[in-house]
């Protein structure tokens, strides 16, 4: 594919987008992974990853799913507050984890996990919760014990030890809502929210998958207000995937179909569901 990129309009890249439509199925060579349908449309424009050759091009991206995957999108990455702390290393794994599935085999023996997703609109079965604090202006992280399901009875003897008592953080992990704003702004103010259908055809090494890109949005003007209400209704996760020896960073997730929910502005660009050419 040729490096040298052509600019062009939104309303150009919408008839390219309606182009790509009228070609029907198209085989994935792209891979198995969640961003295969991305990749494919990439390579239909002709466009380096997520690079969308537009004017103020940094203010667009490209997002793109199948229809039938239940895969939450990664938004961006950012550790909790007060930083300096180095929250999750520091307290979260030490006073909060429990054992790692492979500690004493790939791990050391003692190898701690901390590794949740959680949401605001309900605890998980270890009594973590994501709170939205109006009054402060932050999102947080709460434990509540009496949430904690029976099975843990062990780590939460545990907690009890490490942490001293079982009440909720001493220092309560959060984000500012200025800052989660800066972060959330910057990666998604405006996109292009692409759906296809998926069919696959033959069997073992010559099975092939192919998409039908019948969904577009163009979305713009990214709503502080939707976001926060976003997280208090539940629709965006925060994902803890920690171990003692490596943090793999703290992530803002969503599901696909909720993105649409993040903007002012939504407009339908193509819908032809359920219309198999």
């Amino acid at each position: 594919m040729s490096t040298v990129l052509k600019a062009f309009s939104k309303e150009e890249l919408i008839e390219k987008f309606k182009a790509i439509y009228a070609k029907g199925w198209i085989e994935n060579k792209r891979g198995k992974n969640d961003g295969a349908v991305g990749n494919t449309l990439e390579y239909l424009l002709e466009i380096p990853e997520n690079n969308l050759p537009i004017p103020n091009a940094a203010e667009w991206e490209l997002k793109a799913q199948r229809s039938t995957t239940s895969s939450l999108l990664t938004m961006f990455h950012t550790e909790p507050s007060p930083t300096a702390m180095s929250i999750v290393p520091n307290i979260l794994l030490p006073k909060y984890g429990w054992p790692h599935t492979e500690a004493g085999k790939k791990y050391p023996e003692g190898e701690k996990s901390f590794r949740a997703t959680l949401n605001a609109s309900s605890f998980t079965d270890r009594g973590l919760k994501v709170n939205v604090n109006d009054d402060e202006r932050k999102v947080e992280i709460i434990f509540d014990n009496s949430n904690t399901d029976e099975r843990h009875a062990d780590w939460t003897k545990s907690v009890n030890e490490r942490a001293g008592h079982l009440g909720n953080f001493d220092i309560v992990p959060y984000w500012g809502f200025d800052d989660l704003f800066h972060k959330a702004g910057t990666k998604l103010k405006n996109c292009f929210y692409v759906r296809a259908d998926v069919k696959r055809e033959g069997k073992g090494k010559k099975r092939k998958e192919y998409f039908l890109c019948n969904y577009v949005l163009k979305l713009s003007n990214f709503d502080q207000a939707k976001f926060i209400q976003a997280i208090r209704d539940g629709k965006i996760y925060i994902d803890f995937d920690a171990r003692t020896g490596h943090n793999h960073g703290t992530k803002f997730r969503i599901r696909y179909s909720d993105i649409p929910s993040l903007y002012k502005n939504a407009e339908v660009v193509i819908d032809e569901r359920g219309k198999d050419k």
